[in-house]
């Protein structure tokens, strides 16, 4: 169906919304309707037939669960089940509007949107009329320089949908997980879909400047400022300008440091070292730590204002433990790499080599496997890699699976089985439970004690 030809619903308790949208698809739909109050939805869809509804994905109602959304997408499709709902939802809903995909709407925009984005959202719904978004996987691979940010557990695709979504956006992204969990994978993903993506990106690594490097480093120097200042120099900030600026371990700076960044941050602009002329700047802002949001909101530690402002929107990569077959993935993606860079025939993994690599625990994360797998196919010898060939690191500070205290043959079982539970489920906590016969939190306490 064409977009001139449709009829779109509009739900939002927002009026400004509700007027922004009016005055964009009137000239472009055959009908547009604006409603308030969701309440009307049942008698507005039973009174009239609507191809696509734009749905807010948070009323203000008096429950005010941050579920109003969902709540009223699913009253929408259990009476109108071939209408295609497309949530409207700021920043701070993403994680919810990436369930209710899960739950049947199409798709979702976030606030403030792009009319040309909002105008062929509308469009390839209508084109894609009766075919949920849950069938409609972002793509698992992305290849990012030299590596790929891959995954096909569940979490790793809710990630992927995530950034799709906030990439084309100027929102300030902070990426949360482990060491060695890809952190500067998902930055450079977050550039390349981004509308900077032709501009540069800039990597800086803040937790490991020095006091006095900091300002130099981030915000340049004029010639003199300091005893080896013997030119002018601009800052990572400049050097990133109109671009991706990606500060790596922000949970390490000072406090100081902090002042100083939230200083550039808010007023957008730098001021180098021995100058007083502020340099404008137009930057879009990732950041990542290892350190957990709990942390970060000490105010002892960590601004909370500036928590804030490197916030809009979190990303928390999972542990490769948590991840389930994505180890494998992986692990034949760095076969693969590594066999065309050493030039061998790419080796097959046996049966019991992927056992192994499903029943490590990664204190390392990818960075580790992939570093196993590379040695194991430098010394393999064979065309099959099998589990002798696979030695992880003796530098990771987390013991060994072997190394642990003796387990009863009761806990090996119940280890054991729910290991097997959760990979044949991808890593789904839900599911595994319910196979279980356990709740959730009765799961969540077994790998707390299991340490899977």
């Amino acid at each position: 169906m064409q977009l001139k030809n449709s009829a779109i619903l509009v739900i939002d308790d927002d009026t400004d919304v509700l007027t922004a949208v009016r005055l964009l698809l009137r000239p472009q739909v055959k009908e547009i309707v604006t409603e308030k109050n969701p309440e009307l939805l049942p008698s507005l869809l039973s009174q009239q037939h609507f191809d696509v509804v734009l749905l807010d994905m948070n009323f203000k109602s008096a429950l005010n669960t941050g579920n109003e959304g969902l709540y009223w997408l699913q009253k929408i499709k259990a009476q109108k089940p071939d209408t295609a709902v497309i949530m409207i939802t700021a920043y701070g809903d993403i994680d919810l509007a990436i369930r209710s995909l899960k739950e049947g709407a199409f798709d979702f925009v976030v606030k403030p949107w792009h009319n040309e984005k909002l105008l062929a959202t509308i469009s390839d719904a209508l084109a894609k009329k009766g075919k949920p978004a849950k069938n409609v996987q972002p793509s698992i691979t992305r290849q990012v320089s030299d590596t790929a940010l891959l995954g096909e557990s569940e979490v790793m695709q809710d990630i992927l949908l995530k950034i799709r979504k906030v990439a084309p956006t100027d929102a300030n992204i902070l990426i949360l997980g482990e060491n060695g969990t890809g952190k500067e994978l998902i930055a450079k993903a977050i550039h390349e879909q981004s509308l900077r993506a032709g501009k540069p990106f800039i990597k800086v690594d803040v937790g490991a400047l020095t006091e006095s490097l900091f300002e130099s480093e981030l915000f340049g120097h004029k010639k003199g400022a300091f005893t080896d200042a013997r030119e002018d120099r601009a800052g990572r900030f400049e050097a990133a300008n109109s671009g991706t600026i990606f500060l790596d371990e922000i949970g390490n700076i000072s406090l100081h440091q902090q002042a100083k960044l939230l200083s550039v941050l808010q007023n957008r602009q730098v001021l180098r070292l021995g100058s007083n002329e502020p340099v404008p700047i137009d930057v879009r802002l990732l950041c990542a730590t290892n350190v957990p949001l709990t942390e970060l909101a000490n105010e002892a530690r960590f601004r909370k204002d500036l928590v804030y402002r490197i916030n809009t929107v979190e990303i928390m990569l999972p542990p490769l433990r948590k991840r389930g077959n994505d180890i494998i993935l992986l692990a034949k993606h760095f076969m693969a790499l590594y066999a065309a860079k050493y030039m061998k025939s790419v080796p097959e993994l046996s049966r019991a080599a992927q056992d192994k690599l499903l029943r490590y625990h990664y204190p390392g994360n990818v960075r580790e496997l992939q570093y196993a797998i590379e040695r194991a196919v430098i010394m393999a010898d064979n065309y099959v890699l099998e589990a002798d060939d696979i030695l992880f690191s003796p530098i990771e500070t987390a013991p060994a699976p072997e190394n642990l205290p003796q387990e009863s043959n009761l806990e090996v079982l119940e280890k054991t089985t729910i290991n097997r539970v959760l990979e044949k489920h991808h890593g789904n906590l839900t599911k595994a439970a319910k196979e279980l016969g356990i709740t959730r939190t009765a799961l969540y306490r077994r790998l707390g004690k299991y340490d899977i």
